[in-house]
Protein backbone atom coordinates (compact mmCIF):
# COMPACT_ATOMS: atom_id res chain seq x y z
CA UNK A 1 0.00 0.00 0.00
CA UNK A 2 1.37 3.42 -0.97
CA UNK A 3 0.81 5.84 1.90
CA UNK A 4 3.04 8.65 0.69
CA UNK A 5 0.31 10.57 -1.09
CA UNK A 6 -2.02 10.04 1.85
CA UNK A 7 0.47 11.56 4.30
CA UNK A 8 1.51 14.45 2.08
CA UNK A 9 -2.07 15.48 1.41
CA UNK A 10 -2.76 15.45 5.12
CA UNK A 11 0.25 17.36 6.32
CA UNK A 12 -0.06 20.12 3.72
CA UNK A 13 -3.06 21.18 5.75
CA UNK A 14 -2.26 20.04 9.25
CA UNK A 15 1.25 21.36 9.72
CA UNK A 16 0.39 25.01 9.01
CA UNK A 17 -2.54 24.96 11.46
CA UNK A 18 -0.59 23.32 14.29
CA UNK A 19 2.69 25.25 14.02
CA UNK A 20 5.87 24.35 15.82
CA UNK A 21 5.52 25.07 19.52
CA UNK A 22 8.28 26.99 21.27
CA UNK A 23 11.15 24.56 21.93
CA UNK A 24 11.64 25.76 25.50
CA UNK A 25 8.04 24.87 26.30
CA UNK A 26 8.50 21.35 24.92
CA UNK A 27 11.74 21.08 26.89
CA UNK A 28 9.96 21.97 30.13
CA UNK A 29 7.27 19.38 29.49
CA UNK A 30 9.89 16.73 28.83
CA UNK A 31 11.74 17.70 31.98
CA UNK A 32 8.59 17.05 33.99
CA UNK A 33 8.69 13.44 32.84
CA UNK A 34 12.30 12.81 33.91
CA UNK A 35 11.54 12.33 37.64
CA UNK A 36 8.79 9.88 36.69
CA UNK A 37 11.26 7.86 34.65
CA UNK A 38 13.38 7.43 37.77
CA UNK A 39 10.44 5.66 39.43
CA UNK A 40 10.73 2.12 38.08
CA UNK A 41 8.94 0.29 40.86
CA UNK A 42 5.91 -1.66 39.53
CA UNK A 43 3.33 0.68 41.04
CA UNK A 44 4.82 3.67 39.22
CA UNK A 45 5.66 2.18 35.81
CA UNK A 46 3.62 3.84 33.07
CA UNK A 47 4.08 2.72 29.43
CA UNK A 48 2.42 5.93 28.22
CA UNK A 49 5.41 7.94 29.45
CA UNK A 50 7.72 5.93 27.21
CA UNK A 51 5.38 6.23 24.21
CA UNK A 52 4.98 9.99 24.63
CA UNK A 53 8.69 10.60 24.89
CA UNK A 54 9.52 8.39 21.89
CA UNK A 55 6.99 10.31 19.79
CA UNK A 56 8.42 13.66 20.88
CA UNK A 57 11.45 15.63 19.75
CA UNK A 58 13.22 14.97 23.05
CA UNK A 59 14.98 11.91 24.50
CA UNK A 60 16.18 10.72 27.89
CA UNK A 61 19.09 8.56 26.67
CA UNK A 62 19.96 5.67 28.98
CA UNK A 63 16.91 6.44 31.14
CA UNK A 64 14.69 5.38 28.24
CA UNK A 65 16.52 2.07 27.84
CA UNK A 66 16.28 1.30 31.55
CA UNK A 67 12.62 2.29 31.62
CA UNK A 68 11.71 0.00 28.73
CA UNK A 69 13.72 -2.82 30.30
CA UNK A 70 11.80 -2.34 33.56
CA UNK A 71 8.49 -2.35 31.67
CA UNK A 72 9.38 -5.63 29.97
CA UNK A 73 10.42 -7.32 33.21
CA UNK A 74 7.30 -6.20 35.06
CA UNK A 75 4.74 -6.95 32.36
CA UNK A 76 6.15 -10.35 31.48
CA UNK A 77 6.41 -11.35 35.13
CA UNK A 78 2.94 -10.11 36.07
CA UNK A 79 1.00 -11.11 33.00
CA UNK A 80 2.76 -14.32 31.99
CA UNK A 81 4.09 -15.89 35.18
CA UNK A 82 4.31 -19.65 34.87
CA UNK A 83 2.96 -21.08 31.61
CA UNK A 84 1.24 -23.89 33.53
CA UNK A 85 -0.53 -21.77 36.13
CA UNK A 86 -1.99 -18.39 36.91
CA UNK A 87 0.33 -17.96 39.88
CA UNK A 88 1.91 -14.52 39.72
CA UNK A 89 2.95 -14.44 43.38
CA UNK A 90 6.00 -12.31 42.60
CA UNK A 91 3.82 -9.65 41.00
CA UNK A 92 2.99 -6.74 43.30
CA UNK A 93 0.40 -5.04 41.10
CA UNK A 94 -1.04 -6.84 38.08
CA UNK A 95 -1.39 -4.46 35.12
CA UNK A 96 -4.84 -3.96 33.64
CA UNK A 97 -5.56 -4.83 30.03
CA UNK A 98 -5.53 -1.11 29.23
CA UNK A 99 -2.00 -0.97 30.61
CA UNK A 100 -1.07 -4.04 28.57
CA UNK A 101 -2.33 -2.23 25.46
CA UNK A 102 -0.12 0.75 26.30
CA UNK A 103 2.79 -1.64 26.82
CA UNK A 104 2.29 -2.96 23.29
CA UNK A 105 2.34 0.63 22.02
CA UNK A 106 5.61 1.16 23.91
CA UNK A 107 7.17 -1.81 22.13
CA UNK A 108 6.19 -0.37 18.75
CA UNK A 109 7.60 3.01 19.80
CA UNK A 110 10.93 1.17 20.04
CA UNK A 111 10.37 -0.39 16.59
CA UNK A 112 9.66 -3.82 18.11
CA UNK A 113 6.92 -6.16 16.95
CA UNK A 114 5.33 -8.38 19.56
CA UNK A 115 6.26 -11.97 18.78
CA UNK A 116 7.59 -15.28 20.00
CA UNK A 117 5.92 -17.53 22.54
CA UNK A 118 5.76 -14.86 25.25
CA UNK A 119 4.50 -12.22 22.87
CA UNK A 120 1.81 -14.51 21.49
CA UNK A 121 0.56 -15.17 25.01
CA UNK A 122 0.26 -11.44 25.69
CA UNK A 123 -1.65 -10.98 22.44
CA UNK A 124 -3.95 -13.84 23.42
CA UNK A 125 -4.64 -12.20 26.78
CA UNK A 126 -5.61 -8.94 25.10
CA UNK A 127 -7.84 -10.74 22.61
CA UNK A 128 -9.53 -12.68 25.43
CA UNK A 129 -10.14 -9.37 27.22
CA UNK A 130 -11.83 -7.98 24.11
CA UNK A 131 -13.97 -11.11 23.76
CA UNK A 132 -15.04 -10.84 27.41
CA UNK A 133 -15.88 -7.16 26.98
CA UNK A 134 -17.81 -7.93 23.80
CA UNK A 135 -19.92 -10.45 25.72
CA UNK A 136 -20.53 -7.89 28.48
CA UNK A 137 -21.78 -5.39 25.88
CA UNK A 138 -24.12 -8.02 24.43
CA UNK A 139 -24.10 -11.28 22.56
CA UNK A 140 -25.32 -11.63 19.02
CA UNK A 141 -24.24 -10.04 15.76
CA UNK A 142 -22.43 -6.69 15.74
CA UNK A 143 -25.71 -5.00 14.80
CA UNK A 144 -27.93 -6.40 17.55
CA UNK A 145 -28.11 -6.69 21.31
CA UNK A 146 -26.04 -3.82 22.67
CA UNK A 147 -27.95 -3.42 25.91
CA UNK A 148 -24.95 -4.13 28.14
CA UNK A 149 -21.76 -2.22 28.89
CA UNK A 150 -18.08 -3.14 28.94
CA UNK A 151 -16.69 -4.10 32.35
CA UNK A 152 -14.01 -1.41 31.93
CA UNK A 153 -14.72 1.28 29.33
CA UNK A 154 -14.98 1.86 25.61
CA UNK A 155 -11.72 3.79 25.92
CA UNK A 156 -9.84 0.65 27.01
CA UNK A 157 -11.77 -1.38 24.45
CA UNK A 158 -10.64 0.98 21.66
CA UNK A 159 -7.08 1.23 22.98
CA UNK A 160 -6.76 -2.57 23.01
CA UNK A 161 -7.86 -2.89 19.39
CA UNK A 162 -5.47 -0.08 18.43
CA UNK A 163 -2.53 -1.74 20.20
CA UNK A 164 -3.16 -4.99 18.35
CA UNK A 165 -3.61 -3.13 15.07
CA UNK A 166 -0.22 -1.33 15.17
CA UNK A 167 1.34 -4.77 15.70
CA UNK A 168 -0.62 -5.92 12.63
CA UNK A 169 -2.80 -8.26 14.69
CA UNK A 170 -6.40 -8.61 13.54
CA UNK A 171 -9.50 -8.92 15.69
CA UNK A 172 -12.83 -10.44 14.72
CA UNK A 173 -15.46 -8.36 12.93
CA UNK A 174 -17.81 -8.83 15.88
CA UNK A 175 -15.32 -7.10 18.22
CA UNK A 176 -14.95 -4.11 15.90
CA UNK A 177 -18.69 -4.12 15.27
CA UNK A 178 -19.47 -3.39 18.92
CA UNK A 179 -17.32 -0.26 18.81
CA UNK A 180 -18.83 0.80 15.49
CA UNK A 181 -22.30 0.50 16.97
CA UNK A 182 -21.68 2.89 19.86
CA UNK A 183 -20.18 5.46 17.49
CA UNK A 184 -23.11 5.14 15.10
CA UNK A 185 -25.84 5.49 17.76
CA UNK A 186 -25.84 8.77 19.66
CA UNK A 187 -28.34 7.66 22.28
CA UNK A 188 -26.04 4.81 23.30
CA UNK A 189 -23.04 7.11 23.53
CA UNK A 190 -24.83 9.44 25.90
CA UNK A 191 -25.88 6.58 28.14
CA UNK A 192 -22.29 5.33 28.25
CA UNK A 193 -20.68 8.76 28.78
CA UNK A 194 -18.69 8.37 25.56
CA UNK A 195 -16.34 11.32 26.15
CA UNK A 196 -14.17 13.23 23.71
CA UNK A 197 -11.20 11.14 24.90
CA UNK A 198 -13.07 7.95 24.04
CA UNK A 199 -14.33 9.36 20.74
CA UNK A 200 -10.76 10.25 19.77
CA UNK A 201 -9.36 6.87 20.79
CA UNK A 202 -12.10 5.09 18.82
CA UNK A 203 -11.35 7.29 15.82
CA UNK A 204 -7.63 6.50 15.98
CA UNK A 205 -8.48 2.80 16.21
CA UNK A 206 -10.70 2.97 13.13
CA UNK A 207 -8.01 4.93 11.28
CA UNK A 208 -5.47 2.17 11.95
CA UNK A 209 -7.91 -0.54 10.83
CA UNK A 210 -8.66 1.42 7.66
CA UNK A 211 -4.99 1.92 6.79
CA UNK A 212 -4.26 -1.81 7.05
CA UNK A 213 -7.58 -2.69 5.39
CA UNK A 214 -8.36 -4.96 8.32
CA UNK A 215 -11.98 -6.13 8.66
CA UNK A 216 -12.72 -5.43 4.95
CA UNK A 217 -16.40 -6.42 5.36
CA UNK A 218 -16.77 -3.45 7.72
CA UNK A 219 -14.69 -0.98 5.72
CA UNK A 220 -17.58 1.29 4.59
CA UNK A 221 -18.80 1.57 8.19
CA UNK A 222 -15.26 2.13 9.48
CA UNK A 223 -14.68 4.95 7.00
CA UNK A 224 -17.99 6.54 7.89
CA UNK A 225 -17.29 6.18 11.62
CA UNK A 226 -14.00 8.07 11.26
CA UNK A 227 -15.88 10.98 9.71
CA UNK A 228 -18.59 10.78 12.38
CA UNK A 229 -16.07 10.90 15.22
CA UNK A 230 -14.17 13.74 13.60
CA UNK A 231 -17.32 15.82 13.21
CA UNK A 232 -18.41 15.12 16.79
CA UNK A 233 -15.03 16.27 18.09
CA UNK A 234 -15.16 19.47 16.05
CA UNK A 235 -18.66 20.16 17.41
CA UNK A 236 -17.39 19.54 20.96
CA UNK A 237 -14.98 22.50 20.74
CA UNK A 238 -15.58 24.98 23.55
CA UNK A 239 -15.54 28.76 23.15
CA UNK A 240 -12.06 28.72 24.73
CA UNK A 241 -10.85 26.38 22.00
CA UNK A 242 -10.62 23.05 23.82
CA UNK A 243 -12.09 19.87 22.43
CA UNK A 244 -14.15 18.79 25.43
CA UNK A 245 -11.66 20.06 28.01
CA UNK A 246 -8.00 20.92 28.19
CA UNK A 247 -6.90 17.34 28.94
CA UNK A 248 -8.96 15.67 26.20
CA UNK A 249 -7.69 18.12 23.57
CA UNK A 250 -4.34 16.38 22.82
CA UNK A 251 -6.00 13.07 21.86
CA UNK A 252 -8.63 14.95 19.85
CA UNK A 253 -5.86 16.74 17.94
CA UNK A 254 -4.15 13.41 17.31
CA UNK A 255 -7.28 12.19 15.56
CA UNK A 256 -7.69 15.37 13.52
CA UNK A 257 -4.03 15.18 12.47
CA UNK A 258 -4.41 11.54 11.46
CA UNK A 259 -7.63 12.04 9.49
CA UNK A 260 -7.63 13.03 5.81
CA UNK A 261 -9.65 16.21 6.23
CA UNK A 262 -8.96 19.53 4.58
CA UNK A 263 -10.49 22.97 4.70
CA UNK A 264 -10.91 26.17 6.63
CA UNK A 265 -13.02 24.58 9.37
CA UNK A 266 -10.22 22.22 10.44
CA UNK A 267 -7.62 24.97 10.24
CA UNK A 268 -9.62 27.37 12.39
CA UNK A 269 -10.48 24.68 14.95
CA UNK A 270 -6.86 23.54 15.30
CA UNK A 271 -5.58 27.11 15.61
CA UNK A 272 -8.06 27.77 18.41
CA UNK A 273 -7.06 24.53 20.14
CA UNK A 274 -3.37 25.39 19.84
CA UNK A 275 -3.94 28.84 21.37
CA UNK A 276 -5.97 27.32 24.21
CA UNK A 277 -3.29 24.71 24.92
CA UNK A 278 -0.56 27.35 24.96
CA UNK A 279 -2.55 29.45 27.41
CA UNK A 280 -3.16 26.44 29.66
CA UNK A 281 0.54 25.50 29.58
CA UNK A 282 1.51 29.01 30.61
CA UNK A 283 -1.01 28.75 33.46
CA UNK A 284 0.73 25.60 34.75
CA UNK A 285 -1.54 22.88 33.37
CA UNK A 286 -0.19 19.45 32.41
CA UNK A 287 1.65 18.46 35.55
CA UNK A 288 0.36 14.88 35.33
CA UNK A 289 2.69 12.42 33.58
CA UNK A 290 -0.08 10.65 31.65
CA UNK A 291 -1.47 13.92 30.31
CA UNK A 292 2.00 15.15 29.33
CA UNK A 293 2.67 11.90 27.48
CA UNK A 294 -0.46 12.46 25.34
CA UNK A 295 0.46 16.08 24.65
CA UNK A 296 4.11 15.68 23.62
CA UNK A 297 3.42 13.78 20.35
CA UNK A 298 1.20 16.47 18.83
CA UNK A 299 3.76 19.15 19.71
CA UNK A 300 6.11 17.14 17.49
CA UNK A 301 3.44 16.65 14.80
CA UNK A 302 3.11 12.96 15.71
CA UNK A 303 0.18 10.72 16.55
CA UNK A 304 -0.29 7.10 17.59
CA UNK A 305 -0.57 6.35 13.87
CA UNK A 306 3.18 7.00 13.65
CA UNK A 307 3.63 3.79 15.67
CA UNK A 308 2.59 1.81 12.60
CA UNK A 309 5.94 2.59 10.98
CA UNK A 310 7.95 4.43 13.69
CA UNK A 311 11.14 6.28 12.80
CA UNK A 312 13.51 5.16 15.54
CA UNK A 313 16.49 6.86 13.87
CA UNK A 314 15.02 10.35 13.89
CA UNK A 315 17.26 12.80 15.79
CA UNK A 316 15.95 13.87 19.17
CA UNK A 317 17.42 16.43 21.53
CA UNK A 318 18.73 15.11 24.86
CA UNK A 319 16.70 16.29 27.84
CA UNK A 320 18.64 18.00 30.60
CA UNK A 321 17.14 17.96 34.12
CA UNK A 322 15.67 21.29 35.12
CA UNK A 323 17.84 23.46 37.35
CA UNK A 324 16.12 24.15 40.63
CA UNK A 325 15.45 27.78 41.38
CA UNK A 326 17.50 29.25 44.25
CA UNK A 327 15.69 28.83 47.53
CA UNK A 328 13.94 32.00 48.57
CA UNK A 329 12.73 32.12 52.14
CA UNK A 330 9.13 33.13 52.56
CA UNK A 331 6.47 32.64 55.17
CA UNK A 332 4.07 29.96 53.90
CA UNK A 333 0.48 31.10 53.51
CA UNK A 334 -2.24 29.14 55.28
CA UNK A 335 -5.50 28.72 53.37
CA UNK A 336 -8.88 27.24 54.25
CA UNK A 337 -10.66 24.65 52.11
CA UNK A 338 -14.05 23.20 52.94
CA UNK A 339 -14.55 19.49 52.27
CA UNK A 340 -18.13 18.33 51.71
CA UNK A 341 -19.72 14.87 51.27
CA UNK A 342 -23.51 14.61 50.86
CA UNK A 343 -23.73 11.17 49.25
CA UNK A 344 -23.61 9.34 52.59
CA UNK A 345 -25.54 9.69 55.83
CA UNK A 346 -24.78 11.42 58.01
CA UNK A 347 -23.34 13.97 55.61
CA UNK A 348 -19.91 15.49 56.18
CA UNK A 349 -18.72 19.09 55.98
CA UNK A 350 -15.50 20.37 57.48
CA UNK A 351 -13.18 23.32 56.90
CA UNK A 352 -9.53 22.25 56.69
CA UNK A 353 -6.55 24.57 57.10
CA UNK A 354 -3.52 23.71 54.98
CA UNK A 355 -0.53 25.41 53.37
CA UNK A 356 -1.13 27.11 50.04
CA UNK A 357 -0.18 24.80 47.18
CA UNK A 358 -1.40 21.66 48.95
CA UNK A 359 -3.06 19.08 46.73
CA UNK A 360 -6.57 17.79 47.29
CA UNK A 361 -4.96 14.53 48.37
CA UNK A 362 -3.05 16.44 51.08
CA UNK A 363 -6.36 17.88 52.27
CA UNK A 364 -8.00 14.45 52.38
CA UNK A 365 -5.07 13.15 54.43
CA UNK A 366 -5.38 16.08 56.82
CA UNK A 367 -9.13 15.52 57.20
CA UNK A 368 -8.51 11.86 57.99
CA UNK A 369 -5.88 12.75 60.59
CA UNK A 370 -8.30 15.17 62.25
CA UNK A 371 -10.86 12.37 62.61
CA UNK A 372 -14.41 11.91 61.38
CA UNK A 373 -13.34 11.33 57.79
CA UNK A 374 -11.97 8.26 56.02
CA UNK A 375 -11.11 7.48 52.42
CA UNK A 376 -9.35 4.88 50.31
CA UNK A 377 -7.71 5.12 46.92
CA UNK A 378 -6.47 2.88 44.14
CA UNK A 379 -3.48 3.58 41.92
CA UNK A 380 -3.92 4.20 38.20
CA UNK A 381 -1.75 5.51 35.37
CA UNK A 382 -3.26 8.97 35.82
CA UNK A 383 -2.73 8.94 39.58
CA UNK A 384 -4.70 7.75 42.63
CA UNK A 385 -8.49 7.79 42.43
CA UNK A 386 -11.04 7.46 45.19
CA UNK A 387 -12.60 4.04 45.77
CA UNK A 388 -14.17 4.67 49.19
CA UNK A 389 -15.25 7.74 51.16
CA UNK A 390 -16.61 7.58 54.72
CA UNK A 391 -16.87 3.82 54.37
CA UNK A 392 -18.94 3.98 51.16
CA UNK A 393 -17.17 1.92 48.50
CA UNK A 394 -17.96 2.46 44.84
CA UNK A 395 -20.18 -0.18 43.28
CA UNK A 396 -20.52 -1.34 39.70
CA UNK A 397 -20.60 1.65 37.32
CA UNK A 398 -20.12 4.17 40.14
CA UNK A 399 -17.34 6.62 40.93
CA UNK A 400 -16.56 9.45 43.33
CA UNK A 401 -16.78 12.69 41.36
CA UNK A 402 -14.75 15.71 42.44
CA UNK A 403 -16.53 19.06 42.23
CA UNK A 404 -15.72 22.65 43.08
CA UNK A 405 -18.76 24.37 44.58
CA UNK A 406 -21.33 24.98 43.49
CA UNK A 407 -21.26 22.38 40.71
CA UNK A 408 -18.06 22.46 38.63
CA UNK A 409 -16.44 19.06 37.94
CA UNK A 410 -12.67 19.06 38.46
CA UNK A 411 -10.55 18.10 35.46
CA UNK A 412 -7.66 16.87 37.61
CA UNK A 413 -7.37 14.06 40.13
CA UNK A 414 -6.79 14.31 43.86
CA UNK A 415 -2.99 14.27 43.48
CA UNK A 416 -2.91 17.08 40.90
CA UNK A 417 -5.65 19.51 41.86
CA UNK A 418 -4.59 22.29 44.22
CA UNK A 419 -7.57 24.13 45.76
CA UNK A 420 -7.47 27.87 46.26
CA UNK A 421 -8.23 29.70 49.48
CA UNK A 422 -11.91 29.59 50.38
CA UNK A 423 -12.93 26.87 47.93
CA UNK A 424 -15.46 24.19 48.79
CA UNK A 425 -14.74 20.77 47.33
CA UNK A 426 -17.51 18.19 47.19
CA UNK A 427 -17.00 14.44 46.81
CA UNK A 428 -20.12 13.12 45.13
CA UNK A 429 -20.95 9.47 44.42
CA UNK A 430 -22.39 9.25 40.90
CA UNK A 431 -23.48 6.44 38.58
CA UNK A 432 -22.71 6.17 34.90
Amino acid sequence: MNWSGYSEGLFLWVLPVIPQIDGQLVEKLGQRLLPWMDQISPEHLNPSIYVGLRLSSRQAGAKEDLYLHSLKLNYQQCLLGSPSSDDNSDCQIKPSMGQLALYLLALRANCEFIGGRKGDRLVSQLKRFLEDEKKAIGEGTPWHNHEGHPHTSYYQYSLSILALCVHQKRVHDSVVGKLLYVVEHDHHLQQSHFSVDTEAMAGLTFTCLERFNFNPNLRPRITMAIGTVREKILKAQTPEGYFGNVYSTPLALQLLMASPMHGVELGTACLKARAALLASLQDGAFQNALMISQLLPILNHKTYMDLIFPDCQAPRVMLVPAVADPLVYHIPEVISVTLKVSSVLPSYKQTIFVLAGSSLEDILKMAQELGGFTYETQASLSGPYLTSVLGKTVGDREFWQLLRAPDTPLLQGIADYRPQNGETIELRLVSW
